[in-house]
């Protein structure tokens, strides 16, 4: 993925990593439209900042995103990146199905579902473009598993082979699929995670990011080096270790 010159469309990026990425690309030369559930907070990222289009997009909903997608492309025929951005992410005891079951499946919806759905609305668009990436986001409990968040981490290592597959099939096309693989960084998708001294710094972890795309923009997975004590575990040989650290902790971050 190049980093500059592209027109990029960010769903689920009111706020968070999304918000954050989304500004620090459209500062790098892109044109960004912004998508997100919440309309008082995407009339908030139009009023602060009147060059990124937003639309309005529940990524739960397959109505809202063919009808988001349809706007989008209609006002921005030379999209080439989607930036499959949104997910939610909850604490679950599964000693008790009642007390589970729905929170399981609105992450699955949202974390797998959502991304399946984003890219069937927008590849045959994306084929057409002489170059055009899916920017896919995992995380790094994709790889190795937090205790509290089991449907998370699933919807996550989905995630990851979905992309690992997607790039394969879509090896005859013009359309990179790239992986972003985050640790637990400071933003509201747990409770007390925008504090947590575990996390990292979000502004820090967006400079990684689009540094890593600058650097390697060939890149199929894009790694901060933040990341890699959990994605890397099972090759180093100490997986078991790598879990143990993560859980010990029991933080409420991604």
């Amino acid at each position: 993925m190049n980093i500059s010159g592209n027109t990029i469309f960010v769903p689920g990026s009111t706020s968070g990593i999304g918000l954050a990425l989304a500004l620090e690309l459209k500062a790098r030369g892109n044109t960004v439209i912004i998508g997100g559930r919440r309309t008082d907070l995407l009339e908030k990222v139009a009023a602060e900042h009147p060059d990124i289009d937003t639309v309005a997009i529940d990524t739960a909903d397959p109505a809202s995103i063919a009808s988001a997608a349809a706007q989008v492309l209609a006002k921005h025929p030379d999209l080439n990146v989607l930036v499959t951005m949104a997910g939610i992410m909850r604490v679950e005891d599964w000693h008790q199905p009642e007390s589970f079951l729905d929170s399981a499946e609105a992450t699955v919806t949202t974390n797998l579902l959502g991304p399946i759905r984003l890219i069937a609305a927008f590849i045959e668009h994306l084929r057409a473009q002489p170059d055009a990436t899916i920017m896919t986001v995992s995380s790094g409990l994709a790889f190795a598993p937090l205790r509290v968040t089991p449907s998370y981490n699933a919807s996550k290592a989905a995630i990851h082979m979905l992309s690992e597959s997607l790039r394969l099939q879509l090896a005859d096309t013009s359309v990179k699929v790239v992986e972003l693989e985050p640790p637990s960084v400071r933003t509201a998708l747990m409770p007390g995670q925008e504090s947590s001294e575990i996390a990292m710094p979000l502004d820090e972890f967006v400079s990684e990011v689009v540094a890593l795309i600058e650097a390697q923009p060939d890149a199929t997975e894009i790694q901060v080096e933040r990341v890699k004590f959990l994605r890397y575990g099972e090759a180093r040989g100490d997986y078991d270790q790598v879990v143990a650290t993560l859980n010990a902790h029991d933080p409420h971050g991604k």
